[in-house]
Order: C-alpha cells, then structure tokens, then sequence
C-alpha cells in the first residue's frame, strides 16, 4: 500500500534544511561583525563569540549540508547545532533591537 510519499527526495530536503540552517548562521554573523566595526567593545566580544559560533555549526553541519556523509559527532550533532542556531537567533535579534534603539 502506497501513502503517496517519494522517499527518495527526503536526502534533498535533509540537505536543504542543513543549508537554510547555515545560512542563517553566516547572517547573523555578518550582522554581528558590522556591529563590531563600530569599536564598540561590547560589540567586538559579540562579534568574537558569533563567529566561533559559526565555526563550530560550520563544522558540524557542512558534511549534511553538502550530502558528504554523517555529521562526525554521532547523536549529539542535532542538540549542539540546535543550541548554536537558537542562542545565534536570541543574538540576532539583540542585534536588530539594538540596532532599532
């Protein structure tokens, strides 16, 4: 019995989201990095944090991302990339606050 699915695009849509993921990431940090050039301190700290943030994402989500493989930390890839992309989120929109106030 069919349910109508196409199995076969869900390793496209895996992809896709890991690539949504890291975009989303790499704006944050570009937002983060312009704040910093205003010799803000607080923004340059910021700014430090975002993007070994981003590093470590880009590490871990790269490999799925591109469909080159598993991500390398087993089954703790999902909650780390869940934990930098939401404290990535909250920071952007600090920075967009900010930015507005």
């Amino acid at each position: 019995m069919s349910d109508g699915r196409d199995p076969g695009l869900q390793p496209e849509r895996t992809r896709l989201a890991w690539r949504r993921t890291l975009l989303t990431a790499t704006v944050v940090t570009v937002l983060a990095v312009r704040l910093a050039s205003t010799g803000d301190r607080a923004g340059v700290l910021v700014a430090g944090v975002t993007v070994l943030v981003w590093g470590a994402l880009l590490t871990l989500c790269w490999p799925r991302a591109t469909g080159t493989g598993p991500a390398r930390t087993g089954g703790r890839t999902l909650p780390l990339v869940a934990l930098g992309t939401v404290g990535l989120a909250l920071l952007g929109v600090l920075l967009v606050l900010r930015g507005l106030g």
